[in-house]
């Protein structure tokens, strides 16, 4: 079984930018594994998931970038098509971006820090909040977090909540014959996995919260889909993918 990330919300950003042992990776989520050598194949899942961005003039929003390659990824991208791209995080950690004319920074938590900015007012054809809702969820309400991001789509715009960590899916995959092979040469043992029967979960995902999500915005009519992750990413047995789309 992979180690669990350590349990912190969004503040915890600022002190992880500044430091400078860290790595990229290990700035944005404390640790290497989660994207180490996936940036390609994370960015790639992005741009299927989100046919927008390939073309031409979008106004896009990506919520905690981070400062790895897929932002690099987005910023290069946003220059070529012309996009409009408004990036929101601490701003010790979009100071270790380039800087690029394509881009507007909002230093802040989502939804106040926007709200509070010139950007106030600003709708978006793409929204993306990769690798983020598992932070959310310690500090903050995430359905309010997704409430605010869909009150930001155009029509026909979509949200990307990606790469959520669901731990009920976590506890299926490791209660299977591959989840324990897996579990046994991850860790290095002999010894099964230790798989809560029913645990009271008050500050990670599981499927209450994915499909309450779910059920949400489609109850405040959009079209929302869990989607699975591609085998090329590392943690795709136990995470998977939130698109919702305004018609």
């Amino acid at each position: 079984m992979a180690k669990a990330p350590e349990r912190f919300g969004f503040d915890r950003f600022r002190d992880l930018a500044l430091d400078p042992s860290l790595s990229i990776n290990q700035k944005m989520d404390g640790v290497d594994a989660s994207r180490d050598g996936y940036d390609d194949a994370i960015w790639a899942a992005i741009r299927q998931a989100l046919p927008r961005l390939g073309s031409p003039g979008a106004d896009v929003l990506d919520i905690g970038p981070g400062c790895g390659g897929v932002a690099h990824s987005l910023i290069a991208l946003a220059e070529a098509q012309g996009h409009r791209l408004t990036l929101v995080d601490h701003a010790e950690m979009m100071a270790l971006l380039p800087p690029s004319p394509a881009v507007t920074r909002v230093a802040g938590r989502f939804p106040e820090g926007l709200a509070a900015s010139p950007q106030a007012d600003q709708a978006y054809d793409v929204i993306l909040a990769y690798s983020v809702l598992q932070y959310v969820i310690v500090d903050a309400n995430p359905f309010a977090f997704i409430d605010a991001a869909l009150a930001r789509l155009k029509p026909g715009g979509a949200l990307l909540v990606g790469d959520m960590p669901n731990f009920s899916k976590l506890r299926r995959f490791l209660s299977s014959e591959a989840g324990v092979a897996h579990h046994h040469a991850y860790m290095h043992t002999d010894q099964p996995p230790d798989v809560p029967a029913f645990p009271l979960l008050k500050d990670r995902i599981d499927d209450g919260v994915v499909l309450g999500l779910v059920t949400r915005a489609r109850l405040a009519g959009f079209d929302a889909y869990l989607l699975p992750q591609s085998e090329a990413l590392p943690f795709a047995r136990w995470r998977e993918d939130l698109l919702i789309q305004r018609p």
